[in-house]
């Protein structure tokens, strides 16, 4: 990554943009605040705010990169998780081969702050995209851009984009999930098809194979790793066709952040190819994990023993309304947290310097600004408390806040992430 292009971060000026940050720091510089070592509870912040743990965000990389190099696998993650520069440059100094993407926008993104590999994890037919991916590659021979291609049709369309270029673009066939699945070629015979229509180009370059296990209709364990070995087994056909001659490595990919224990059980079975075979996993939510649906579907539920990844996100909020012993109202809502796949978790409530358990306490409904909470006889609850909420989904958590302070146990801020969605 771009150690100049991140260094320039921490000369933005915090001010109205960026919510929950201390009224009295406008003006000041990211790199200024963050030397003042605030306290997230008595240093200005103002509710709600979003904190990531910085404990936990260490472990979590540790974690992983321990995982990948175990099971040996090179490691991509998904970018689009967390839109934030310096988590990438975080994962690539925990050992990441690149940044996986999803769109062209987030590759301009990356690129920005220095990205060097960029797994694209889509079919591109944009031509101003393609184009701007092409004068990037063609300007910087260090820069590479991995993408999908799995239709002839999308082939065709990227080709005639590509037309002038001088570096050909790396694309990797997708193999689709299933029936009903989301992207990809449907069948083994498609994606040849596919492989055929990129060789006869002169602006592509047969890669690899890849595809998303997350999407196998009725997951399972014996259809996720069914699929996978689909997966391995296209690769092993292609190269038995002579499709990967000429290259030096082929790129082998899956791994969302639900079944990665299957992609290291079946990539290890890959029988060895005419070439290395670069045995990419792609998984991203584990950076901040989460209190909800990562936390339910982790593979480390059932691998034990590799480990456990921690939730580092929680969101402050603060009481404002207490209308009923049953009933109170908090001042974070749709806008502040994910919902759309869990509502947010009451964890802790901290009142005058002390936090304990917010037993009795559930969030039953978000509005766009106020989380609706239902309280127990046992609820110790009142206007001007701090609730922790914990959150479930990262990839719509990142996206709501632009600035987010990192605290270590104590509350210590000691540094500030910058997203862009």
């Amino acid at each position: 990554m771009g150690t100049e292009a991140l260094a320039r971060l921490a000369e933005e000026r915090v001010d109205h943009r960026f919510k929950g940050l201390p009224p009295d720091a406008e003006g000041r510089t990211v790199a200024e605040l963050t030397a003042e070592r605030r306290n997230l509870f008595t240093g200005g912040f103002t509710t709600p705010v979003l904190a990531l743990s910085a404990e936990r965000l260490e472990h979590n990389l540790r974690l992983m990169e321990t995982y990948a190099a175990r099971h040996g696998l090179l490691f991509a993650p998904h970018g689009k998780t967390t839109m934030a520069p310096q988590l990438f440059q975080r994962q690539i100094e925990y050992g990441a081969w690149g940044i996986t993407l999803a769109v062209p926008h987030q590759v301009r993104v990356a690129r920005a702050y220095g990205a060097r590999r960029v797994f694209l994890a889509n079919e591109v037919v944009d031509p101003a995209a393609l184009r701007w991916i092409a004068a990037q590659q063609d300007a910087d021979d260090a820069f590479r851009v991995v993408c999908y291609a799995d239709s002839v049709r999308g082939v065709e369309l990227m080709d005639a984009a590509l037309s002038g270029a001088v570096r050909p673009l790396d694309v990797v066939v997708e193999l689709a999930a299933g029936e009903g699945a989301r992207t990809g070629a449907r069948t083994e015979a498609e994606c040849a098809a596919v492989a055929d229509a990129v060789a006869a180009t002169g602006t592509l370059r047969l890669a690899g194979v890849a595809g998303y296990e997350g999407e196998v209709p009725g997951a399972d364990p014996e259809r996720v790793r069914a699929y996978l070995r689909r997966l391995t087994g296209l690769a092993a056909d292609f190269d038995k066709a002579g499709r990967f001659a000429g290259l030096d490595e082929v790129i082998v990919s899956a791994g969302g952040s639900a079944w990665f224990d299957a992609v290291a059980d079946v990539f290890a079975e890959i029988p060895e190819l005419s070439v290395p075979v670069l045995k990419l996993l792609r998984s991203g939510a584990y950076v901040s994990h989460d209190d909800g649906h990562y936390r339910r579907i982790t593979p480390f539920n059932r691998v034990p023993e590799e480990g456990a990844l921690e939730p580092a996100f929680r969101l402050w909020t603060q009481i404002v309304s207490r209308p009923s012993p049953e009933q109170a109202f908090a001042n974070a809502g749709k806008r502040d947290a994910a919902y759309d796949l869990d509502l947010p978790f009451a964890q802790v409530v901290r009142r005058d310097g002390v936090e304990r358990p917010a037993t009795g306490i559930s969030v039953t409904s978000l509005s766009d600004q106020h989380a609706w909470l239902k309280t127990g006889p046992e609820a110790e609850l009142a206007v001007g408390d701090w609730v922790g909420l914990g959150l479930s989904h990262p990839c719509t958590s990142f996206d709501k806040w632009q600035l987010i302070p990192v605290a270590e146990a104590d509350g210590t801020v000691v540094e500030y992430i910058r997203t862009f969605f």
